[in-house]
């Protein structure tokens, strides 16, 4: 019996952002479920190279792909965000770095990131 299927969402703790970016990780792949791993500000620790923090995330990222066979990993910054605080063209540049980080693990994963404005709506940044 299929337990589903998952996509893999690194984001921010902040409770503004979960609902509006998984409703959008679930319609844009078509997947069922979504595992969500949060930290504060995540696209600044992966980003900045904190490396106890990105053991963690990387151990919770391989649980998603490895045992729920996860095929996307979508990486957020947002608006406002307490743990990362800054503006938009900073959060798009974390967002960037922490692909390139993420990328370096070499899981065969397609790599997505994202930006959740000041209304709380997901901009997929390319």
């Amino acid at each position: 019996m299929s337990h589903g299927t998952f996509a893999t969402v690194i984001n921010c703790m902040d409770g503004r952002t979960q609902l509006p970016v998984n409703r959008w990780t679930t319609k844009k792949f078509g997947v069922d479920y979504v595992d969500t791993i949060t930290e504060p500000g995540p696209n600044g620790l992966l980003a900045k190279g904190d490396a106890a923090l990105t053991a963690s995330i990387k151990n919770r990222v391989l649980i998603s792909v490895k045992k729920h066979g996860s095929k996307t990993i979508v990486i957020v910054g947002h608006h406002d965000c307490a743990g990362n605080p800054g503006p938009k063209d900073m959060q798009v540049e974390h967002v960037k770095k922490a692909i390139e980080v993420v990328r370096s693990w070499s899981l065969g994963v397609e790599l997505v990131g994202v930006y959740v404005n000041e209304l709380w709506e997901v901009e997929r940044i390319d």
